[in-house]
């Protein structure tokens, strides 16, 4: 087990393990034509979270960077404020198990967990309580102060496009990433599109970064779970290779979010948001220079 190091930061922040674990597994296949070959297939495993020895949820999770998913699933299931609210994540995989101490506990914690919904994330994701109720809370920038460009969505997209992968190489996982401008600050990929972009979140709370002025891009439909977890974190625009369900397309327009999804190359579907978007249509058969 690895022990728990800070990190170089201002702020009084939690005392992470470093326990990522490999992200693919060989296996022996024989394929259509009767030949046996090598290849790669994502390393999924449970991690028990527990916190303040209480056990919470187990998560299925590639386990790259599973401090940050569990700093991101609590900050993103709203059962702490800040990432200043705990004093360590220890990961161990020997137990499978996460463990997280507080410096004051969770007010509450029995009741605020006692609610399970099971959502439409990959591998079953779970929230706690009606993390609906807490969207009031939430401020995102207006459409004056967080707008994207046509050029921008499609360096965005290019930029996926080019991104080396697990996918690429195994298949069977999701991805999401944070982009200010068309600069790509941090990628993930999980099991599951939920545990992504906790991972992402907690990467942010770590570094002090805030949502306002990025864009959030994920491989994944965009659920209502995705869209309430992209507005805790405080991000305006989000942008999806896959569809969007109603119940997300409610949420992104009573939240005033942005959302595209089929989006690759230069194709793309605004759904909700039009009024931070720049379109700047092509003429047909031009040849367009991506710029950021």
């Amino acid at each position: 087990m690895a022990s728990p190091s800070p990190l170089d930061h201002a702020a009084p922040l939690p005392r992470l393990t470093q326990a990522a674990a490999e992200s693919m597994r060989e296996i022996t296949i024989v394929d259509e034509y009767g030949t046996q070959r090598t290849i790669h297939i994502p390393a999924e495993r449970p991690l028990t979270l527990f916190v303040d020895k209480r056990e919470l949820v187990t998560l299925m999770t590639l386990g790259a960077s599973p401090e940050l998913l569990v700093l991101g699933y609590l900050l993103n299931q709203r059962l702490i404020g800040a990432a200043a609210e705990v004093e360590s994540v220890t990961v161990d995989w020997d137990v499978a198990a996460a463990a997280v101490k507080t410096h004051a506990g969770i007010a509450d914690v029995e009741a605020r967990t006692a609610r399970r919904v099971v959502t439409t994330g990959c591998g079953q994701g779970t929230v706690f309580g009606d993390l609906m109720a807490q969207l009031g809370a939430v401020h995102l920038p207006d459409a004056q102060s967080a707008r994207i460009r046509q050029r921008t969505l499609v360096g965005v997209l290019e930029s996926m496009r080019q991104q080396d992968s697990i996918h690429r190489r195994a298949g069977s996982v999701h991805g999401c990433a944070l982009f200010a401008g068309t600069q790509l600050l941090h990628f993930v990929e999980d099991v599951g599109r939920h545990n992504a972009i906790d991972t992402i979140a907690g990467w942010m709370a770590m570094r002090g970064i805030r949502g306002a002025d990025k864009l959030f891009y994920t491989t994944g439909r965009l659920t209502s779970e995705m869209v309430m977890k992209a507005a805790h974190m405080g991000v305006p625009i989000i942008v999806s290779r896959n569809g969007v369900t109603a119940m997300g397309h409610a949420l992104a327009t009573q939240l005033g979010m942005t959302l595209f999804g089929r989006a690759a190359n230069r194709h793309f579907l605004c759904y909700t948001g039009f009024e931070r978007f720049e379109p700047e249509p092509e003429t047909p058969g031009a040849v367009r220079v991506v710029a950021g």
